[in-house]
């Protein structure tokens, strides 16, 4: 870190959700987009381009080796999050590395000893755990408002077309519901609930063997969570916490929720919390702070609760039957 008042970022991996990672990190006012990388030089040099970068690279390596750059954001498929993210932390850069972790728990404990071993800032890109809506919702379950959690219902899915191809249906990338985006409901209950006693999962392949819908039922004490994730379907994607004395109800998507409803003794009231652009900024500022502050991973997504979400997921994998 050059100074005290910016961080200075490099991005690598530089498809749909660089996109719009770098235009949420442009409004951050104590961040800086310093370089950015791809394997293809002509794709990072117009990525540069397009977002006034000053500096594009053909290969991570050199990004990796640039002294001006204070974190790397990871946004490459899956299959290579644990290793781009350990040699980064290797170069002594902080590392922000996109959901899912790893397609392994054993690789996801090879990342957070890695940010251990060189006393980096390491963290898992769970932009939802950082947005107004989910905080605020949390607080007031944590408060009593609604009482004890009995049951929690979130789903994201989504069609996609299968004839196109790409990394949503290329197994050796990770591809498949669960591992893209099965992870957010799985977060969600996590996050109120912890691990589960027991989990039940099933779900529907393709030929090629990645899961295109997976449906969870997971298993607590005193409450259950029912999770669902589709790559062929779409749902409302609203997502509900039910407890006791009421219901709390995150807007569609609930993932990126705008606002929520608290509903109790049959009176709903509705809270409004617009983003900051589409709600990756708050992620940023967490990791801006935590580094200023010579954190090595953060307070509200620690890398034990990585570590707790990528059993949770693993346990999964192996109960429907994915291989990677």
């Amino acid at each position: 870190m050059k100074d005290n008042n910016t961080i200075k970022w490099g991005i690598i991996g530089l498809g749909n959700i660089a996109n719009q990672f770098v235009a949420d990190l442009l409004r951050v006012k104590d961040a800086e987009l310093n370089a950015v990388a791809s394997r293809n030089k002509h794709e990072a040099l117009g990525f540069a381009v397009r977002y006034n970068c000053r500096k594009s690279y053909g290969s991570y390596e050199e990004l990796f080796k640039d002294s001006e750059v204070d974190i790397v954001y990871i946004a490459t498929p899956h299959d290579s999050h644990a290793e781009l993210s350990i040699k980064a932390l290797e170069y002594g850069k902080h590392v922000l590395c996109e959901k899912p972790i790893a397609l392994s728990y054993k690789d996801a404990m090879r990342m957070v000893e890695a940010s251990r071993k060189h006393n980096k800032f390491f963290m898992e890109a769970f932009w939802t755990r950082f947005i107004p809506s989910v905080k605020e919702a949390l607080e007031k379950v944590n408060q009593g408002i609604i009482g004890d959690i009995k049951y929690v219902k979130a789903d994201f899915a989504f069609y996609a077309d299968e004839k196109k191809g790409g990394r949503l249906f290329d197994k050796n990338l990770g591809g498949g519901a669960l591992f893209d985006i099965g992870v957010y409901p799985l977060f969600l209950s996590y996050l109120l609930l912890g691990i589960p006693k027991e989990i039940i999962a099933k779900s529907i392949y393709n030929e090629n063997g990645i899961d295109l819908q997976t449906s969870m039922i997971l298993q607590y004490e005193n409450a259950q969570s029912i999770l669902h994730a589709s790559i062929v379907s779409e749902s409302d994607m609203k997502a509900t916490i039910s407890g006791t004395k009421g219901h709390i109800q995150l807007n569609s998507p609930w993932f990126a929720a705008n606002g929520y409803s608290v509903v109790k003794e049959e009176k709903e009231t509705n809270f409004s919390l617009p983003n900051l652009g589409k709600g990756y900024t708050y992620e940023v500022t967490e990791c801006n702070n935590c580094i200023r502050n010579n954190q090595i991973e953060s307070e509200l997504w620690s890398h034990q609760n990585s570590l707790d979400l990528s059993k949770i997921v693993e346990e999964i994998k192996n109960q429907i039957g994915l291989e990677f």
